[in-house]
């Protein structure tokens, strides 16, 4: 059995119960040694065969799996965050697939998630945004022309831009082009929940400069909108006249 399991956003700590569990029982990991924090592989047992994926080929990373499965082993795949966003996993699942080897997927903290706590944030506030748009600008693997930055700018809502730290200065100028002004709040958050975890507050106007003065071009996200002001609507779910069926709200 091959189980790829989310690594969580970056502090060890933040693996799931799952995650862990399977990481203590594997025989055989497969890590994404450039995304991961190394100290998941403490949990790993005495003798656990472990490889590092950013030197492999996905081909090499198949070869791994498959001799794993002939000798009758656990292979745990940990990617970083959650597998389902930017994780590769579909490539390996069809390979799988055609190899007729079984497969499971344990769920993790996707960093988008370990960057609203980072800020002390909430991402869906009442008469701010009650969507969340998860994207990335086109670097050397190409973005469909329909999700465009300028398109999805375009509602105003919450935005969280991965793998573009190291392009702030398009970036902004495509979120200003999209409809954002150049003064709606935006932040950088590098790292979110590592050790070595960097918040850097700015507009949407002042990416580039936010990024250049503290010497951030990878390993980040860029998150974008007025949920991080100052201005919001409270939730009715709490309002003492809104009525539930736990709770009659009051005249």
């Amino acid at each position: 059995m091959i189980n790829f399991v989310g690594a969580g956003s970056g502090a060890a700590d933040l693996i799931t119960v799952r995650g862990m569990r399977l990481l203590e029982g594997a025989d055989v990991i497969i890590y994404a040694g450039s995304l991961v924090n190394p100290e998941l592989l403490d949990y790993a047992k005495d003798g656990c065969e472990i490889h590092n994926s950013a030197l492999m080929t996905l081909d090499e990373v198949i070869s791994v799996m498959e001799n794993a499965e002939r000798r009758g082993l656990m292979t745990v795949r940990l990617h970083t965050g959650d597998p389902s966003l930017y994780g590769a996993i579909r490539e390996q699942m069809d390979r799988l697939n055609a190899l007729d080897i079984g497969y499971e997927i344990c769920p993790g903290v996707s960093s988008f998630c370990g960057a609203a706590a980072a800020l002390k944030a909430e991402y869906t506030l009442p008469d701010v945004s009650q969507s969340v748009i998860i994207t990335r600008m086109a670097g050397r693997t190409a973005v469909p022309e329909r999700e465009s930055i300028e398109s999805f700018a375009a509602h105003g809502a919450t935005m969280v831009v991965f793998l573009s730290a190291g392009m702030t200065a398009e970036l902004s100028e495509r979120l200003i082009k999209g409809g954002y002004s150049p003064d709606t709040p935006a932040a950088i958050v590098y790292k979110a929940t590592w050790e070595d975890q960097k918040i850097v507050r700015c507009t949407v106007g002042s990416l580039e400069k936010a990024a250049e003065t503290n010497g951030i071009s990878k390993t980040a996200l860029i998150t974008v909108g007025n949920f991080l002001g100052n201005d919001y609507s409270l939730s009715k779910l709490y309002d003492e006249s809104f009525s539930t069926e736990f709770r009659k709200g009051k005249e």
